[in-house]
């Protein structure tokens, strides 16, 4: 029984990091403005990128966002991962 349950909530668990972004890609696309300052669009669309999953998106997107001041919140972060995945990466 234990065990059952330990499997349901890593099953569960690894359904929730794989889920499609939460946020809203209409902001995202406003928020990513600021990123072109830096590098254009061209980086997410290279045959050799280094961001192969949604997941990984999500972590890239958090650790650049972090050195925006003030840095990316929670919610802007999904909402540029929304909208990187749907006009990039368009992961499950």
């Amino acid at each position: 029984m234990r065990l059952a349950v330990i499997c349901v909530a890593a099953a569960w668990m690894l359904a929730a990091c794989s889920e499609t972004p939460k946020g809203d890609p209409q902001r995202g696309a406003e928020i990513h403005k600021v990123c072109l300052d830096c590098h254009g669009t061209g980086l997410y669309e290279r045959p050799d990128r280094k961001v192969t999953s949604l997941e990984a998106l999500r972590l890239e997107t958090q650790r650049w966002g972090d050195y925006y001041h003030p840095a990316l919140t929670a919610q802007e972060v999904e909402d540029v991962v929304a909208y990187l995945n749907r006009d990039f990466y368009r992961f499950k």
